[in-house]
């Protein structure tokens, strides 16, 4: 397979071998293509839990139970900031 680069991603994947971090620019887009698959699929898992969170909360309105917003925000800021790592804005 043959893929074109960004002359900045090429200067990335020779930097990270350069470093020595990695012993060859297969092990950099191995490694970088493994961190891709489990940021997806973490983001996956939060999607389904916050669509399950959703469906919870549209019950609960639904009954008359409710929860003071502040509280939902600060857990939402809360659970985003842990997620900072795998590259979300």
């Amino acid at each position: 397979m043959n893929v074109d680069l960004s002359p900045e991603l090429e200067e990335l994947i020779e930097e990270s071998v350069r470093s020595g971090r990695y012993a060859s620019v297969r092990e950099v887009l191995s490694d970088a293509l493994r961190l891709l698959d489990r940021r997806d699929r973490l983001v996956g898992s939060c999607v389904a839990d916050y669509t399950d969170a959703i469906e919870e909360g549209w019950q609960a309105a639904q009954r008359g139970d409710f929860v003071d917003a502040d509280k939902v925000f600060d857990r939402i800021d809360s659970e985003l900031a842990e997620l900072d790592f795998v590259g979300l804005p």
